[in-house]
């Protein structure tokens, strides 16, 4: 019974996400402000809204007319949502143009609530990373430019590592050489929370695998390559390839155990490589390298971190809101945001020479964005990601049989999306 109970209130939760539908062109849009012009604002999280300050001042100087003013939210990202999905249930205009996590994507255009980038306000992504575009997509339908982007590396130590492993066998074959040095194997984020599913997408997509349908809302994780995913975790969390402690690892945790020279490999975001460059407590020094994470048969397919930006559909100043959006895509704003160690979504980029004088695991972060893939893009991602962590560590960590935990995680998938 306390199974069902759960179950039904998922599907409520799930039936309560898409209540915010707006009258429009069909996609959720409005013709309302599509050729408006005037001030704009500008929503984002006071962390990282910093990095915007430069370009909307640059934005400013050259539009007297149409300013752009930053709005922060909250610092972590459910007040952030909660702040944006408030203002947008009660049809506002407040915020013009809103800086959303990636996994919000898709929520924000099912209630409606983005104007589609077609038509007078098709955005050019040619020149952007496709995982990127993938990510800011619903339903074939572009709702958002992407603004930035992010994706896991592996990290490895040069003084025991001659060579980075470019497939999971080659990585666990350095078993014996973590042994004899006393240190783990691999150290990544195995706490049952927002990681754990970054981990668990990370690899049943690596394997071949999805988590939902291209219609955001049926399972498919219970496919023989998304089960192969996880079983590689699994086998390794069990064997102690990946070192067991990570089952309280955030990416705190292990950056602080890669930084002590705790382990010969480690998964990350791009942000680890500064913090053992610049951290003076630094115990693995220069001896450490990047390359892309890795899957069966090369390199892994890791998932997409970033924002999207979205034109609210109640602005009325569309117009100024687009151009404003493309102007954040510039070659010297995007060029800026590598500078600030954000990683951009221009592919270009990642080829400049300069640049990767100065960050050299641009290379390595570019391979790995160009075989990315978004979270599972659904308008139930919260609860699609409490599916995935709480059954993929009764998997990995708890060692029950993966085929069990799949089929829990796509039941609570389903309960998750009222399907």
């Amino acid at each position: 019974m306390k199974r069902r109970t759960g179950a039904i209130a998922l599907g409520a939760i799930a039936a309560l996400v898409l209540t915010g539908c707006s009258g429009g062109d069909g996609n959720g849009g409005t013709e309302e402000g599509l050729e408006g012009r005037g001030p704009i604002s500008f929503a984002m999280g006071t962390n990282d809204a910093g990095k915007l300050q430069p370009i909307i001042e640059a934005w400013n100087e050259e539009n007297p007319d149409e300013q752009v003013s930053l709005v922060e939210l909250p610092q972590e990202a459910d007040g952030q949502r909660d702040t944006l999905v408030q203002s947008l249930q009660a049809e506002s205009s407040d915020y013009d143009v809103m800086a959303l996590d990636v996994t919000w994507t898709a929520e924000f255009a099912a209630n409606g609530w983005l104007q589609p980038l077609e038509d007078d306000l098709e955005l050019d992504t040619s020149g952007l990373l496709p995982a990127t575009v993938d990510s800011a997509t619903y339903m074939d339908t572009l709702y958002a430019a992407p603004q930035n982007t992010n994706a896991q590396l592996l990290f490895y130590r040069t003084d025991i590592v001659d060579e980075a492993p470019t497939t999971w066998d080659e990585l666990l074959s350095y078993r014996d050489a973590a042994d004899a040095e006393d240190l783990d194997l691999l150290i990544m984020q195995l706490q049952n929370y927002e990681g754990l599913t970054v981990q668990t997408t990370q690899a049943i997509n690596a394997w071949g695998g999805a988590v939902v349908d291209t219609d955001g809302q049926t399972p498919v994780v219970d496919s023989p390559e998304a089960i192969a995913g996880i079983q590689a975790l699994a086998d390794a969390y069990e064997n102690g390839d990946i070192a067991q402690r990570t089952n309280g690892f955030t990416e705190e945790q292990t950056n602080l155990a890669f930084l002590a020279g705790e382990a010969v490999f480690a998964y990350n975001w791009p942000y680890m490589y500064d913090t053992a460059t610049s951290e003076p407590t630094s115990e693995v020094g220069d001896d450490f390298d990047v390359a892309a994470i890795v899957g069966p048969d090369g390199p892994g397919a890791s998932t997409l971190g970033g924002y999207n930006n979205g034109i609210n559909v109640y602005s009325e100043n569309k117009a100024t809101a687009f151009d404003f959006i493309q102007f954040i895509l510039s070659e010297e704003n995007q060029r800026g945001f590598a500078q600030e160690s954000f990683p951009p979504v221009l592919a270009s980029i990642y080829e400049d020479e300069a640049l990767i004088d100065e960050f050299p695991y641009l290379p390595a972060l570019q391979e790995a964005l160009e075989n990315a893939e978004p979270r599972p893009v659904t308008p139930y991602y919260a609860g699609v990601s409490r599916a995935i962590a709480d059954n993929a560590y009764s998997a990995i960590v708890e060692g029950r049989p993966v085929d069990e935990a799949v089929a829990d995680m796509s039941s609570a998938i389903t309960s998750a999306t009222g399907n």
